[in-house]
């Protein structure tokens, strides 16, 4: 579920229903777990919490916090991954 930007010059993840994925959405990742992106490795965005120095060797995809799971990464969504709010 990735697409190809407007200046191609990099891939970024979407939603099934075709929203890009951004830092700060908060989401459903399957039945009775959320979460909360927070990097995106696509975009080059990083939390505090979760920096580039830390992070930014993964490259592709988005790291989201789980309720339950702890942290996850995602290189490409699947058809479980729902935006319940937009990052504000």
């Amino acid at each position: 579920r990735y697409r190809y930007n407007n200046n191609c010059s990099a891939w970024k993840m979407n939603y099934l229903d075709g929203q890009e994925v951004k830092v700060g959405d908060k989401v459903q990742l399957w039945n009775g777990c959320y979460g909360v992106v927070v990097c995106s490795m696509d975009t080059n965005e990083y939390t505090a919490a979760y920096p580039k120095e830390e992070w930014g060797y993964l490259k592709l995809g988005v790291m989201i916090k789980t309720d339950k799971a702890g942290l996850i990464h995602y290189i490409e969504a699947d058809e479980d991954l729902q935006l319940l709010e937009r990052a504000k």
